[in-house]
């Protein structure tokens, strides 16, 4: 039962009242205090979602992986053929949790379909393909040192695309983040810049920058769907574009061998760097945009260099604790809410409705 402002009482079938409406509501028209949200919405994965710069830093922690995983592995693990692996394994391990998400965006997919294609050809296809065939002729430090102009590429195609500008806070916060990267990976020697030579493999590795900076813009005007149904369809359309390379690549002479580090290098490409990276790096694009989460790329050589530390013993040295600081700094300035105005294009996590401009604390 629910009493109108005009004293008149409008019912309900019975069990319609949720225990909100029955606590917020009185017979005598005067609201109470209204209960606590109700628990599913203090779920950790409700909270998880709804973490942008949580989300995005993950993301940079598993490419960077990746970054030094395919130079580790160059010569060994045919590149095409891993990445088309990369997203077959990706799609049947999401897939059946996406079906039913699937059948009930399909029409909103369908109405987008080339975009839907375009973004599985920049983002999954030519960006990771040309990416790790890149790494079979560069070495990890030109490869994590284009990385730092990803930012650019975003911001490059986002005003192109959709005529939207860096604001000042954003502008700053990349070259302040970028003076970090460099100074962790020139170990604080930039005239070590003029030592580094490029070649193909860095020009490579720079278009799948550019691919990526494209998927990043477009998917401010991807359908509003559940983040599996995205995902799933991307990285299945992404595999069929890739497996004839595949192919290809297997009749050339290029042979998968199954040891030990090809099963480990799988395992981790197919889950971190792709299932989880994706689904993170998408999500925290829905919440504050690409210009926003671009400055995240930096945070890779960030966590490569640090992983050098903990894993391969190397020393922490002055520069280190310098360029960290520099990136951190450049991060939070250029991805700070005032930096870029509220963002409300999103789609949520099961639910596809838009968050609103501000108290995005409750996601679906």
């Amino acid at each position: 039962m629910q009493v109108t402002g005009a004293g008149t009482v409008r019912t309900r079938p019975h069990g319609t009242n949720s225990s909100r409406d029955l606590a917020a509501t009185s017979p005598s028209g005067a609201n109470r205090p209204t209960l606590p949200p109700e628990s599913k919405s203090h779920s950790p994965l409700r909270w998880f979602s709804n973490q942008p710069y949580l989300l995005l830093s993950l993301t940079s922690l598993f490419w960077a992986g990746n970054v030094v995983l395919a130079r580790y592995v160059a010569g060994h693990v045919p590149p095409l053929t891993l990445s088309c692996i990369r997203w077959i394994g990706v799609f049947l391990i999401l897939l059946p949790f996406a079906r039913p998400h699937l059948r009930r965006d399909w029409p909103a997919l369908r109405k987008k379909l080339p975009l839907m294609l375009l973004l599985s050809a920049t983002g999954f296809a030519f960006n990771n393909a040309i990416s790790y065939w890149a790494m079979q002729y560069t070495q990890a430090l030109n490869a994590l040192l284009i990385q730092s102009a990803g930012p650019l590429f975003v911001a490059l195609w986002s005003l192109l695309l959709f005529g939207v500008r860096l604001t000042r806070a954003q502008l700053a916060g990349i070259v302040i983040s970028m003076l970090g990267v460099l100074t962790i990976l020139l170990r604080g020697d930039f005239s070590a810049l003029g030592s580094i030579r490029l070649n193909k493999g860095d020009l490579m590795y720079a278009s799948s920058l550019f691919a990526f900076g494209l998927y990043s813009a477009l998917m401010t005007k991807r359908p509003v769907t559940h983040q599996l149904s995205l995902i799933s369809f991307t990285t299945g359309c992404g595999a069929a574009m890739l497996l004839p390379f595949a192919v290809l690549e297997f009749r050339s002479g290029a042979r998968l061998t199954l040891d030990p580090l090809t099963v480990a290098t799988l395992g981790y490409v197919v889950i971190f760097p792709s299932a989880l990276a994706y689904l993170f790096f998408n999500r925290g694009i829905a919440l504050i945009g690409p210009n926003r989460a671009a400055p995240f790329f930096h945070l890779m050589p960030v966590f490569g260099s640090a992983m050098a530390i903990l894993l391969l013993g190397e020393s922490l040295r002055p520069f280190h604790l310098i360029g960290y600081a520099l990136v951190l700094a450049g991060v939070i300035i250029a991805s700070r809410q005032g930096s870029g105005g509220p963002y409300v294009r999103s789609a949520e996590l099961s639910g596809g409705q838009p968050l609103p401009a501000k108290g995005r604390g409750e996601g679906r």
